[in-house]
């Protein structure tokens, strides 16, 4: 029968303990800690491999969910059991490094174009549905700097005058119209809810709910960002793409339209406009 353990006498001894029981909660799920009862002590009922696992299994379940919560798209895309593998293998690869689980899915993108086998054979459709998705969540509660107004603007010169976009406006060129697609899952999601709640009322559950058919692929270039706290997503032209994204560089107005090519100065006009009703310019941070 192993001895007491000593009580802890400093805090580097504390934090060390709470290091070991960090690396035990966090390990990859499935995996068993049999230096457990080391630092856990058994009941009547569990021992204390049992006992952690309980807390360990806890842990994994609350990350899976909210990849899952997170990414409608790609969960329906792949599948239940094939889209579970990619989540576990996502996060033994790239844990949970953040105080909120906000930014759980910030690397998942890069982890499918590392690791195509997870999504083969939709890899590039994937990473475009997982890309929009987690630029709904940067629009959604990402950054928002004061609004720069029409009169800052017209006092600088085209030549010299440099903009800034809002840290929470994402910029997508995709290879698919994941946009339509991931809006008609959480719409097909939404009826899913409404039809079994209406079977547990007693309610008629009404008409099946149809499979959402994934996109042919077709370039399309995408803004997402938020407007008076609601999330938005705008498909761009190319030339109105290149222009928003030589000012996200840094580039100098007048360059930055000469970027967006052969477009006729009115249509800038009027690109420019609606994007100053969304509010997408800000001031440059001191």
């Amino acid at each position: 029968m192993k001895s007491k353990p000593k009580p802890m006498g400093s805090t580097a001894e504390l934090r060390a303990f709470q290091r070991v029981m960090m690396g035990a909660l966090v390990r990859p799920l499935g995996s068993a800690d049999e230096d457990a009862a080391g630092f856990i002590k058994p009941n009547s009922r569990l021992t204390a491999l049992e006992r952690l696992e309980i807390y360990h299994r806890m842990y994994w379940f609350r990350l899976i969910d909210s990849v899952t919560d997170d990414s409608p798209g790609l969960a329906s895309l792949l599948g239940e059991a094939k889209f579970d593998r990619l989540v576990r293998a996502y996060l033994g690869k790239y844990p949970s490094r953040s105080f909120t689980l906000r930014n759980l899915c910030s690397r998942l993108p890069q982890f499918i174009r590392e690791e195509p086998r997870w999504t083969a054979p939709r890899t590039a459709l994937a990473r475009d549905v997982a890309r929009f998705e987690w630029a709904q969540t940067v629009a959604y509660d990402g950054e928002e700097r004061p609004l720069l107004s029409p009169a800052e603007i017209a006092g600088v010169p085209p030549s010299r005058l440099r903009l800034a976009l809002q840290p929470c406006l994402s910029l997508l060129a995709l290879d698919f119209p994941v946009d339509d697609f991931v809006m008609a899952v959480k719409k097909r999601n939404t009826l899913r809810g409404e039809a079994s709640n209406a079977r547990e009322a007693g309610g008629r559950a009404g008409r099946r709910v149809k499979r959402v058919t994934p996109p042919r692929r077709g370039r399309v270039y995408l803004a997402v960002y938020r407007l008076a706290g609601r999330l938005h997503y705008l498909r761009l032209e190319p030339g109105g793409f290149r222009i928003l994204e030589a000012i996200r560089a840094g580039r100098p107005l007048a360059r930055a339209i000469a970027a967006g090519g052969r477009v006729r100065p009115a249509q800038v006009e009027e690109w420019f406009a609606t994007w100053m009703k969304f509010g997408w310019f800000c001031r440059t941070p001191l």
